[in-house]
């Protein structure tokens, strides 16, 4: 094999073979997949972010607003030096996120009371918030002040 063989062969997008779950998935996790739940009185919500590591989950900042509006950004990073090794390597292929800062919002389905939530950043790269829905006082019944 030559060298101009050699490099028109790494070129080609490598296969990759997916089974299980991973087969009916992309080939990637990708960033920003919500799930939203609804209970009686909360609203839960998961984001995927893959790429970031547990011990940076601090350097995620998640508002949530009384509208429901939910906004998260951050930064993944990634150097090209995997655990336990001094070499430094060049990406040739990358599906997983690249690194760089991101951001992601939505809204719930509806309003909240923002103080009133749990974040919990998960080892399986998923936010996963639980965040009260906005009680509204009750009504008089239309009677005039006394």
């Amino acid at each position: 094999m030559d060298g101009q063989d050699f490099a028109d062969r790494s070129q080609l997008k490598p296969a990759v073979v997916l089974t299980g779950t991973a087969k009916e998935g992309s080939a990637a996790p990708p960033i920003g997949l919500v799930d939203i739940g609804v209970s009686d009185g909360a609203y839960l919500f998961r984001v995927a972010l893959p790429g970031v590591r547990k011990d940076q989950s601090g350097k995620v900042k998640c508002e949530i607003q009384r509208d429901g509006r939910v906004h998260i950004e951050g930064v993944i990073t990634g150097v090209g030096v995997p655990k336990d090794s001094s070499a430094v390597f060049q990406m040739k292929v990358q599906q997983l996120c690249p690194p760089g800062p991101f951001s992601i919002s939505f809204n719930l389905p509806g309003p909240v009371d923002p103080r009133l939530s749990s974040p919990t950043f998960r080892p399986d790269g998923i936010l996963e918030v639980v965040v009260m829905k906005r009680r509204t006082p009750p009504t008089d019944g239309g009677l005039p002040p006394q």
